[in-house]
C-alpha cells in the first residue's frame, strides 16, 4: 500500500492531490522552487523539499532531483499532477527504476501516446480517421495549418499558419515555445478545422484489462488553443458522435495497454469525429467529469496503482457541471500575462472536493498574499459549478463570478461571465474558433458609469479614513477646508472625482444623480437614484480595491506630483510584464519599420514579441538576451528618423 506520495508539480494540482491524499489517510510531500517557497501547495504538504533555482528546467522538469527529494522525505510514490514530467516516459522508468510507485500509466503506454505523432500512426492502424498533412510539396491551397508540440499541452508550442510564407517562422517560434515548455521541441503539423468542436473523452483503465469510458468533455472555447470554459456532459452532441467518439476512446486505451486516468480528444464536426491525441495524464478539467458522476480520479489513480480493479460499470452521468480557468492575464492588452501579489482572493464554494449536492467547487494555487510570477502558468484558479442541469450550472457559475473578490492582478473574470451569458455559447452553439469570432461582442467596454461609482466610493472612503486616522487636528471633518473654494479632487486613472464637506459630511456632486449616504470605517454607501448601492474598500499604497455590486474594481491612485525620474522618454518601448529577454533582433541606429521586431520576451512559458510602433531608428537599446526586467523597464526607444 501507498503510504506517503510526492507530487512532483506545484500550484492548485498539487493541492488537488494532496486533498485526496488527507482523505485516504495518505503522506505527502511537496517539491518547490525557490519563487514557491511560500506558495499554498507547499503549506498544504506534511513536508516539502527546496529544488533550487526557478526555471522549470532547473527544476520541477529536474526528474533526478525530483526523485532524490522524495528519497529524502521517505515518499514511496509519486503522482506527476499534468505537465513538467507527467508525460514523459524516462522520468517514469526513473521513477520505477528507484522502487517508487509510479501513479500513472506505463512508460510504454506514454511513449506511444505521449509522442502525438505516435499516436496518430496508432490510432491511423487502428482505422480512427485522423488530421494529416504532407509538408513536402504543401500548396497555398492546402492551408491554415496547424502547428503542435508532440511532447505537450496547454496551448504550448501551438501556432496556426495562414500562408506558405509565414511557415518556417512559425515552425521555429512553436519549436521554442516546446522546448521550454516541455523539454523536447518537436512540433508537426496537421490541417487547421476552426469551427470544428474540440471534444474529449474521460477514460480509466486498470492493470486487469478493464477500461472504463467515464464520459465526455467539451472544451471548444479556447484562445491560443488554451481551454477556457470546459463542461461535462459535452452539450448537443449526435447520438452518433457520442457513440464514434467512445468506441474509439476505448480503443486507443485498449491499444496501448493503458493503466490509470487518461484523455482522449477529438475534434467533432457534425457526425465526423477526428483523433487528435491522448493525454496520459490527469486533465486541468477532470473536475467536471468529477461532479457529474461522483467519482474522486485521484482517489481512483491512487487505487488502481496500488492494484485496485474496476468493477461493474462506469457510473452514468447526472447533472451538468461547467469550468472556467480564472488567469491572471489581461484579455484587452491582447492576454499579457499579469503578475503581483495577490491582495484578496475570495470565491464561494467547496474546495478540492465535489459538491455533495448542486453547488460551486474551487480548486485554486492562490490565496490572498500569493505572489503571481513569471516563471509559470499564469492560472489562478478553477471555477466549476455543478447544477441539475446547464442553465443552472451557468447561471451559477455567472454568480460565483459576480461575486468574487480577487485584487491586485488583472483577471480574465469579466470575459468568462460575458462567454457565460452569451447566446451563441447558452444555446451551446460552440467551436474552437467561437471566443475570437465572438471576442469583440465579449469584450464591451466596461460600464462607465459602475466605475464611475467605485471611483466615488474609494475617495470618499479614502478622505474618511484618512481623517480618521489622523494623529493631529483628529476632530476635524474629513475635507474640511477653512476657507471653503475650490472642492478636494482625488484622481484614479482618468477620473478625477471632486468632492466637498458640507454640514460635518462628505457631498459629491460629481455624478449626476448619485450621492453620498454614508461613509464609516471600509464601507461607503451611494444612493444612485432610488437604489442604495454598498461599497467596501480596502486601501493599499497607491491602490484602492473596491468591491460593490457591479464586481470588483482596483483603482491606482494618481499621485499629485510625479517624480521626474518616473518619465521615460518619447518612444520607448516597455516591458508590459517581468519577463526575461530571449532575442534582441535590432541594434543601435538600426532602422525600423513598424511592425518590426525588436525584442522577445518569456513569461510563463510563452513568448510575448515587442514590435517597432512606427517607422524609425533605434536610438537606445537598453537590454540583451538573456536579461531578466521587470515591468515597465524601458527595452529600446524608437526615435523619429529625420
Amino acid at each position: 500500500m501507498i503510504s506517503r506520495v510526492l507530487v512532483a508539480n506545484r500550484g492548485e494540482i498539487a493541492r488537488r492531490v494532496f486533498r485526496t491524499c488527507r482523505d485516504l489517510g495518505i503522506g505527502t510531500v511537496a517539491v518547490h522552487s525557490d519563487a514557491d517557497a511560500n506558495a499554498p501547495f507547499v503549506r498544504d504538504a506534511d513536508v516539502a523539499v527546496r529544488l533550487p533555482g526557478n526555471a522549470p528546467g532547473d527544476t520541477y522538469l529536474r526528474g533526478d532531483l525530483v526523485i532524490e527529494a522524495a528519497r529524502a522525505a521517505g515518499a514511496d510514490a509519486i503522482h506527476p499532477g499534468y505537465g513538467f514530467l507527467s508525460e514523459n516516459a524516462d522520468f517514469a522508468r526513473q521513477v520505477e527504476a528507484a522502487g517508487l510507485t509510479w501513479i500513472g500509466p506505463t512508460p510504454e503506454s506514454i511513449e506511444a501516446m505521449g509522442s502525438k505523432i505516435r499516436a496518430k500512426q496508432i490510432m491511423g492502424d487502428a482505422g480512427v480517421p485522423i488530421l494529416e498533412v504532407d509538408l513536402d510539396g504543401i500548396s497555398p491551397d492546402e492551408f491554415p495549418l496547424l502547428v503542435k508540440a508532440s511532447a505537450g499541452g496547454g496551448g504550448r508550442g501551438m501556432r496556426v499558419v495562414e500562408s506558405l510564407d509565414q511557415l518556417d517562422g512559425e515552425l521555429a517560434k512553436a519549436k521554442a515555445e516546446a522546448q521550454s515548455a516541455f523539454g523536447d521541441g518537436t512540433v508537426f503539423v496537421e490541417p487547421y478545422l476552426p469551427t470544428a468542436r474540440h471534444v474529449e473523452v474521460q477514460v480509466l483503465a486498470d492493470t486487469h484489462g478493464r477500461v472504463w469510458v467515464v464520459g465526455d468533455r467539451d472544451c471548444s472555447i479556447q484562445r491560443r488553443h488554451q481551454k477556457v470554459v470546459e463542461e461535462a456532459p459535452a452539450p448537443d452532441l449526435s447520438d452518433k458522435a457520442r457513440t464514434t467518439l467512445h468506441i474509439a476512446a476505448r480503443a486507443a486505451a485498449e491499444a496501448v495497454g493503458y493503466r490509470g486516468a487518461g484523455t482522449v480528444e477529438f475534434l467533432v464536426d457534425g457526425d465526423r469525429v477526428y483523433f487528435l491525441e491522448m493525454n496520459t495524464r490527469l486533465q486541468v478539467e477532470h473536475p467536471v467529469t468529477e461532479c457529474v458522476t461522483g467519482l474522486d480520479l485521484v482517489a481512483w489513480q491512487l487505487s488502481i496503482a496500488e492494484g485496485a480493479a474496476l468493477q461493474g460499470n462506469a457510473p452514468e452521468p447526472s447533472g451538468h457541471a461547467v469550468e472556467v480557468r480564472l488567469y491572471a492575464e489581461d484579455p484587452a492588452d491582447d492576454w499579457a500575462p499579469q503578475t503581483g501579489t495577490v491582495r484578496a482572493f475570495d470565491v464561494e464554494g467547496v474546495a478540492f472536493e465535489n459538491p455533495r449536492a448542486y453547488g460551486v467547487r474551487v480548486d485554486s494555487g492562490v490565496e490572498a498574499g500569493s505572489e503571481v510570477g513569471i516563471h509559470y502558468d499564469a492560472m489562478l484558479a478553477k471555477i466549476i459549478a455543478y447544477g441539475p442541469d446547464r442553465r443552472a450550472a451557468l447561471r451559477m457559475l455567472d454568480g460565483a463570478l459576480r461575486n468574487a473578490r480577487v485584487h491586485g492582478v488583472r483577471t480574465n473574470a469579466a470575459l468568462l461571465r460575458a462567454i457565460l451569458t452569451d447566446e451563441e455559447f447558452t444555446a451551446a452553439r460552440v467551436h474552437t474558433a467561437l471566443l475570437n469570432e465572438r471576442l469583440d461582442a465579449w469584450m464591451t467596454p466596461s460600464d462607465d458609469r459602475a466605475d464611475r461609482k467605485a471611483a466615488l466610493a474609494a475617495a470618499i472612503g479614502e478622505a474618511t479614513q484618512t481623517a480618521a486616522a489622523a494623529r493631529v487636528l483628529s476632530r476635524m471633518p474629513a475635507a474640511w477646508r477653512n476657507v471653503p473654494s475650490q472642492p478636494r479632487v482625488r484622481r484614479y486613472g482618468d477620473h478625477e472625482v471632486a468632492y466637498e464637506q458640507r454640514g460635518g459630511r462628505l457631498v459629491s456632486s460629481w455624478l449626476d444623480g448619485v450621492s453620498v449616504v454614508d461613509a464609516r470605517g471600509d464601507t461607503v454607501v451611494l444612493a444612485d437614484g432610488a437604489v442604495r448601492e454598498t461599497y467596501r474598500l480596502t486601501m493599499g499604497e497607491g491602490v484602492v480595491d473596491v468591491d460593490g455590486p457591479h464586481g470588483p474594481v482596483s483603482l491606482e491612485v494618481v499621485p499629485t506630483f510625479v517624480d521626474p525620474a518616473d518619465v521615460v522618454a518619447e518612444g520607448s518601448l516597455l516591458a508590459p510584464m517581468p519577463a526575461a529577454v530571449t532575442d534582441v533582433a535590432v541594434e543601435a541606429g538600426q532602422k525600423v519599420a513598424k511592425g518590426d521586431t525588436v525584442v522577445v520576451l518569456e513569461a510563463m512559458k510563452m513568448q510575448h514579441t515587442i514590435t517597432a510602433p512606427t517607422d524609425g531608428v533605434v536610438g537606445e537599446l537598453a537590454v540583451s538576451a538573456g536579461q531578466q526586467v521587470e515591468a515597465g523597464a524601458v527595452l529600446a526607444v524608437i526615435e523619429e528618423a529625420e
